[in-house]
């Protein structure tokens, strides 16, 4: 079986209270990221998770973005899931890109206990970025989703299990 033939990703369940989600995208690649929001609305609706949605300029700003997020007041979530598309180019600054993005979204993840979905395509070529955001199983989106949310589920069960009510 090819990737192209996988199987739809589906939403894991998640205890309790249905989850609050901030989707974060960087739409510079704006017909590849909204392929990928696709993806990743799917996976939250069918978990019944409340899902917003922003938008901010580019890849760099993804982490930039969860962190003010987390510092809001009111502005609680459960977990967020960054979605944008990095294009290998004819510079070394796709490389700087890539990096520090990915650093900032793991940065942001572990020093605020937070559950990050990431869904940040960093490819060689156009190409490789459409087929990441189609419609079918192998949609990166979907799968940053299915990601944030199974580290909810984790997160709660750990909770549950740390105040000695683990099922």
């Amino acid at each position: 079986m090819s990737t192209r033939d996988a199987p739809l990703p589906v939403a894991p369940r998640v205890d309790g209270a249905a989850p609050r989600v901030l989707v974060v995208c960087a739409p510079y690649n704006k017909d590849v990221v909204e392929g990928l929001a696709a993806g990743a609305a799917r996976i939250l609706t069918q978990a019944g998770a409340a899902h917003d949605r922003i938008d901010v300029a580019g890849a760099l700003e993804l982490p930039q973005a969860i962190r003010l997020a987390l510092r809001a007041r009111g502005g609680h979530y459960d977990a967020y899931v960054a979605l944008g598309c990095v294009i290998r180019g004819d510079t070394d600054h796709y490389d700087h890109v890539c990096r520090e993005a990915m650093r900032g979204l793991m940065d942001v993840a572990l020093q605020y206990g937070v559950p990050v979905g990431n869904g940040l395509l960093t490819v060689h070529t156009e190409q490789q970025a459409v087929e990441r955001a189609g419609a079918d199983g192998f949609n990166k989106g979907a799968e940053a989703a299915v990601a944030a949310l199974g580290l909810v589920q984790a997160a709660r069960r750990l909770d549950a299990a740390a105040s000695g009510n683990a099922s």
